[in-house]
Order: C-alpha cells, then sequence, then structure tokens
C-alpha cells in the first residue's frame, strides 16, 4: 500500500468510498444526485466546489451510476493539478516565507521541507522569527539539529523582521542557498501578526532582491473548511504562492484540497500523511484521486 493509499484511508472509508459503494447499474436519479452532493459536501469539498463539480456531471449527459463513478474521479482530478517546483533555483539565496496559524504545523513542515531540500543536496538555513512564543524558536531549533540546518533565533519578542534581516545576512554570508523563515502563527484575526508578515516581506526584499521568493501557507486537513477561511485572510494580507496541508492522514475530510484549488486558486505543493520526516510528500493529482477510491 502507497503513502497516499495510507494516508487517505480516512477519508476514503468515511466518504468517497460511500459514494463508491452506492453507484451499481442502474439509472442515475435525482435522490442520487443529491446523496453524491450531500456526502462530497460533508468530505469538506466546500458547497462552491462541490456544485461546480456536479453541474459538470451533469453537463455530461450521464444516465448510469456505473458511468457516474468513471466520471467523478475524472472531473475530481480536473479540479487539481500538478504543483510548479518551487521558486528557489537561478539566484544567490532564495527566500521561503511560511505561515499559518498556531496548530496547523507549521514549524514540523518547515523541518520536513528542509529535509526534502537537503536531500536534493541544497544548503538550507532556517530562521526563527516566530518570536513570540519561546517553544516555538525551541521547537525550530530542534528540527534544525534533527536535519542538520544551522538555525538563527534571537530572544523570545524580539523584533522579528530583525531575525530575518540578521539571518538573510548570515545566509549570504555563509553560502547558504536557501532561508526557509518560520513566523509567528497567531490567529489570523489578529491585525498586528499581518502588519508584521508584511514588515517581514519588506525586509527580505530589501535584502535580497524579489524576496521572498516562495510564501508557503500550512493548513491543518482536520479543520477543513475552517482552514480554507483562514488562508482566505492570509492571502489578503500577504501574497501567498502554495500551501502545504497537513495531517491529511489523520481526518476523514481530505475533500478540503479541492477547494484549495478551486476557491483560492493556489498549487497544493505537498501533503502530510503521517509523522515521519519522510511523510510530507510532493503532492500528485492523479495518485491523489486514485487513493480515494482505491486501497491499492
Amino acid at each position: 500500500m502507497s503513502l497516499f493509499n495510507r494516508g487517505l484511508s480516512k477519508t476514503r472509508k468515511s466518504f468517497f468510498g460511500r459514494i463508491a459503494a452506492m453507484l451499481g447499474s442502474s439509472e442515475i436519479t435525482d435522490e442520487i444526485w443529491d446523496d453524491i452532493e450531500a456526502i462530497l459536501i460533508q468530505a469538506d469539498l466546500g458547497v462552491n466546489t462541490t456544485l461546480t463539480l456536479i453541474d459538470d456531471l451533469r453537463s455530461q449527459g450521464i444516465t448510469k451510476q456505473e458511468e457516474l463513478q468513471v466520471a467523478l474521479r475524472g472531473s475530481l482530478q480536473s479540479l487539481l493539478q500538478f504543483p510548479p517546483p518551487l521558486d528557489v533555483s537561478g539566484r544567490e539565496l532564495s527566500i521561503i516565507l511560511v505561515v499559518g496559524v498556531n496548530g496547523s504545523g507549521k514549524t514540523t513542515s518547515i523541518g520536513k521541507l528542509a529535509h526534502r531540500l537537503m536531500l536534493g543536496r541544497r544548503k538550507v538555513m532556517l530562521a526563527a522569527a516566530d518570536t513570540f512564543r519561546a517553544a516555538a524558536i525551541d521547537q525550530l531549533k530542534l528540527w534544525g539539529e534533527r536535519v542538520g540546518a544551522p538555525v538563527i533565533a534571537n530572544k523570545p519578542n524580539s523584533d522579528p523582521a530583525a531575525v530575518v534581516y540578521d539571518a538573510t545576512a548570515a545566509a549570504k554570508a555563509r553560502g547558504y542557498e536557501i532561508l526557509i523563515v518560520d513566523t509567528a502563527g497567531r490567529l489570523h484575526t489578529n491585525y498586528n501578526l499581518m502588519e508584521e508578515l508584511a514588515k517581514i516581506r519588506q525586509v527580505s526584499g530589501k535584502v535580497v532582491p524579489g524576496a521572498p521568493h516562495e510564501v508557503l501557507l500550512v493548513l491543518d486537513g482536520t479543520t477543513g473548511q475552517n482552514a480554507l477561511q483562514q488562508a482566505k485572510k492570509f492571502k489578503e494580507m500577504i501574497d501567498v504562492t502554495g500551501v502545504i496541508v497537513t495531517k491529511l492522514d489523520g481526518t476523514p475530510k481530505g475533500g478540503m484540497v479541492f477547494s484549495v484549488f478551486n476557491d483560492l486558486q493556489l498549487p497544493v505543493h505537498y501533503v502530510g500523511l503521517g509523522e515521519g520526516m519522510d511523510d510530507m510528500v510532493l503532492f500528485n493529482p492523479e495518485i491523489f484521486v486514485k487513493s480515494l477510491f482505491d486501497e491499492n
């Protein structure tokens, strides 16, 4: 069983497996359409994405239930795209800003992302710009030790933008290729946090032209549509370029991934399918959709 199959088992069993089991060889009734719509919304595709999907399916003139299952897979996959490569090459130093609320798995995702990049022989440094919580600084330092990436940090409650400035200078001076910046994860309703993110962005751009080159938003897959509301707020305040969806192995509501593409118009770069170092994997839409229906 692949990592996708194993990681998406709860979503498959709870929702998409129900659709597959429900469909037989008879005619499609209005009741069947209503049932599928309800299941998709329960799987956290969201109302907009679900209605788009149902409209697409009905426009295909499908009459048999067995045809509908094949068409559903195709329509779901059409909502997704392979993510573009991260823009972290072709310059002396590339900066990745990582944002998201506390508890989303942001710092853990940074550690796993650094690990992935270092497996590709990239020189990676981390910056602890979440100075609001001492625990966040300590957690990033632990991940730095674990993956072998140096961490630039300051005292708790110090100026996050100053940490980013110092880390950028250090990365350039020591010949590092990629700097990944951890940011404070207070609730998206906190205006000061959003101003802080804007300031960090400005500082990084002054030191390295065009920085940050990627702004990755970490969303907790277990919170479903709540995560999408958070994402909209972050997108309003800072130019998010892509998404990491965490903890998909722990939720039956993996359908929220479709909403990221359809409602937010953002690519999903990585998905978290387990707690291991290598369990944050590059998003693959074909395998993702297949794993929602098939166990193997």
